[in-house]
């Protein structure tokens, strides 16, 4: 079996959620082998500021990073998705990003290869400043080249969970939805229905592609 050339990381709790499948796209499209990692499924804790990896760049907790680390080493290009719950990066994607800390000492273990983010939210707002972290932490800290970054739009929770239209807490009854929308008749936001961001996704994917091969 052929190593992969690029890697998707999703941070997506949800199964087959809107930002697994815009990974898979551009993965799909850049028509090279790649690898689709759901960290949901795994354990990534966060970084524990323990300072073992300084000397040889290999983080020593004992839970399944070190693997993944491993094969980010050896690919050339990642597309790494999140979502933006309270307005901050989710606590998967968060503690896959403070891991990267490892890569950094001395030398640079991700200096050169190829970035695409996802981003899933419903603050315009807090989307913009999240993409902008991620932008500076891919290309500042880890001296990465962005080649896109991408913005779906989300879901309200509140309008799926079976509750929404009598919980007092929903957003329906906060105010943090539309003025007289209600849970019921809330449609779910399918990202193949963002025809412009899939357009951009399959370009990003097609753009990396070329460099890869």
């Amino acid at each position: 079996m052929m190593k992969p050339q690029i890697i998707g990381i999703s941070g997506s709790p949800r199964k087959n959620s809107n930002t697994d499948r815009m990974i898979k796209t551009i993965l799909e499209a850049t028509g090279v082998e790649s690898e689709f990692v759901k960290l949901s499924t795994i354990n990534v804790r966060p970084c524990l500021g323990c300072f073992k990896c300084v000397h040889d760049n290999i983080c020593k907790q004992a839970d399944d990073f070190p693997v993944i680390a491993e094969k980010i080493k050896q690919t050339k290009a990642l597309v790494i998705g999140g979502y933006i719950p309270y307005s901050q990066i989710d606590g998967f994607t968060k503690a896959l990003l403070e891991r990267f800390w490892s890569f950094r000492h001395q030398t640079n273990l991700l200096k050169g290869k190829m970035v695409a983010t996802v981003l899933t939210g419903l603050a315009p707002e807090a989307l913009t400043a999240v993409n902008q972290s991620l932008a500076m932490e891919m290309e500042m800290y880890e001296n990465m080249i962005l080649m896109g970054q991408l913005t779906i739009q989300g879901n309200i929770p509140c309008a799926f969970c079976g509750v929404g239209d009598e919980c007092k807490m929903s957003s329906f009854s906060i105010g943090m939805a539309d003025p007289g929308a209600t849970a019921s008749d809330t449609k779910y936001n399918r990202v193949e229905d963002q025809k412009e961001v899939c357009d951009e996704a399959v370009r990003i994917g097609r753009l990396m592609g070329e460099h890869l091969q």
